[in-house]
């Protein structure tokens, strides 16, 4: 398959790229502010160990795709998720939680003057019933009163979104649609949206531009892609040996769906493949 002008942003590369680029943070900090919302810029972003360890012998330690702490002690976990995860939010909960009960830990169970927690995942499907296409959800009660805002969840449903780029205003749908399609976007600059000149985005964009990349990083993407896909051939043997087994079992393809907390659709597709090598 031929690789276009610029690396998905959302792939694990491109990811990494521009969240994670430690050298200039300006991106990150740009898009963080938007994903929560916040009317005050974000002037200093500080990443931290995203790999986490278990606070007890008996529960789960993990990996963020990306931690981070701004300069009011503020912390933000950011995760990628392409595969389709109806319990994603779940993830997102532990994650969260595991973040809260370090700090509480740190400051010796004190809870007062806990700093705040961000916790936004990126998903390439839709797995919520509601319309909208970023969400951002704490603690309310019945009325829609806030209780708590110490913790907030973020989710950002790429599929949602189809904002025409005449609609586009707010730096927030800026950063959707610029995950959601610079990926196909031609390489003549003229016909780009114009706001994909502003110079946070300008950032991104030239470090996914495969035309602009050194000896080095070409390799680095070349390596992330040849991963990546060992990882989408090993779960998709992994998968099709479930659903062989099941169906031997006499389940359907819905049954194997549910009880593997599988999309349906995808099941069918690898059942397809698997008639027909």
């Amino acid at each position: 398959m031929e690789q276009g002008p610029f690396i998905p942003l959302i792939s694990d590369y491109g990811f990494k790229a521009t969240f994670g680029n430690e050298t200039n943070t300006l991106f990150l900090r740009t898009a963080l502010q938007a994903l929560i919302k916040s009317p005050v810029p974000i002037r200093e972003v500080q990443l931290d160990k995203n790999a986490f360890e278990a606070l007890t012998l008996d529960s789960r330690s993990g990996i963020f795709d990306l931690a981070c702490t701004d300069a009011e002690g503020n912390h933000f976990i950011v995760e990628m998720q392409l595969a389709h995860s109806p319990h994603f939010v779940q993830r997102m909960k532990f994650y969260a939680l595991h973040k809260f009960n370090t700090l509480v830990e740190r400051g010796r169970f004190d809870y007062a003057n806990l700093p705040r927690i961000y916790c936004i995942a990126v998903l390439e499907k839709s797995i919520l019933p509601t319309a909208n296409y970023h969400t951002l959800a704490n603690l309310r009660n019945e009325h829609d009163e806030p209780v708590d805002e110490q913790m907030t969840l973020i989710l950002v449903k790429l599929a949602k979104f189809n904002k025409p780029v005449a609609a586009i205003t707010t730096d927030l749908d800026k950063l959707i649609y610029t995950m959601k399609t610079l990926h196909n976007a031609p390489a003549d600059p003229i016909q780009w949206p114009k706001f994909w000149n502003e110079e946070w985005l300008q950032r991104a964009i030239d470090e996914l531009n495969t035309r602009k990349m050194t000896p080095e990083e070409r390799f680095q993407f070349a390596r992330y892609t040849a991963i990546n896909a060992e990882a989408v051939n090993a779960e998709r043997a992994r998968l099709h040996g479930i659903i062989q087994r099941s169906l031997q079992k006499g389940l359907t393809l819905e049954e194997i769906a549910e009880i593997h907390e599988l999309d349906l659709e995808y099941v069918q597709e690898l059942h397809t493949l698997l008639n027909n090598p």
